[in-house]
């Protein structure tokens, strides 16, 4: 049988969001065609997780730092948890805990300078609204820092499925349309792997404590404005299919 192979190569077509590009093979074993394709959404952002960090020092004692850092620690998490609605799936966690020396370096020698403890949280919650309320609130009792914000959508999987099902669709149609263009048809499917991936919005938030208070954004009338913006979720699919 003489070998016989096409190929075809459709690149930047962009339709409603869903773009593809294909190839065809016929093979002495089995003719078959082989098309990626792709889709996406923008969303609202539901869910929003805040990173925390309460540091603490003392130039004698660790003994000391870490106990100032729990006595702080233990007051922003039950704040949190009070602003939060577990029953919601909102929740607060250890992210990481650290306790360790500071060294400082002169004519190149290590010299110490302090105790340092280091506890980080991360809260999630579905309310949007009260991420501003929550900050500040951590600020106000002692937290240090507010490292980042994250946010993303509270029904990830759903929307995945969908996009998946619209990227296979539109697989299987532009597989049909090659296949007759060389005079065959699709019989069957070969091969197919599929994935979901997300561009989470987020926040870099550099604002602590100190800066809060210098500046007086520590202002009891009005919260921290915080914009959740739009998170964007992708879909691929690679398949394969059988023609003749």
């Amino acid at each position: 049988m003489k070998k016989l192979l096409v190929s075809a190569l459709l690149a930047g077509l962009l339709i409603g969001g869903i773009s593809t590009q294909a190839v065809v093979a016929n093979t002495d074993e089995r003719g078959f065609v082989s098309v990626n394709a792709s889709a996406n959404k923008e969303m609202a952002s539901d869910v929003a997780e805040i990173s925390i960090e309460i540091q603490t020092f003392d130039s004698k004692s660790m003994q000391k730092a870490t106990t100032e850092n729990k006595q702080i620690s233990d007051k922003v998490y039950a704040a949190m948890k009070s602003m939060i609605n577990t029953a919601n799936g909102d929740f607060v966690k250890t992210a990481d805990f650290n306790a360790s020396p500071i060294y400082n370096y002169t004519n190149s020698k290590r010299v110490f300078d302090k105790y340092q403890v280091s506890n980080s949280i991360i809260v999630r919650t579905k309310n949007i609204n009260d991420v501003g309320a929550i900050i500040d609130k951590a600020l106000e009792l002692g937290a240090t820092n507010i490292s980042n914000l994250n946010f993303t959508v509270s029904n990830y999987d759903a929307q995945c499925d969908e996009l998946l099902s619209q990227a296979t669709q539109k697989a299987k149609s532009q597989a049909e349309v090659i296949a007759k263009s060389v005079y065959s048809s699709v019989t069957g499917i070969k091969s197919i792997s599929a994935s979901c991936s997300t561009s989470n919005s987020s926040a870099r938030v550099h604002y602590n404590l100190y800066n809060a208070k210098a500046e007086g954004a520590m202002a009891a009338d009005a919260a921290t404005p915080i914009e959740s913006g739009t998170v964007k979720i992708y879909a691929n699919v690679n398949t394969s299919f059988y023609v003749k």
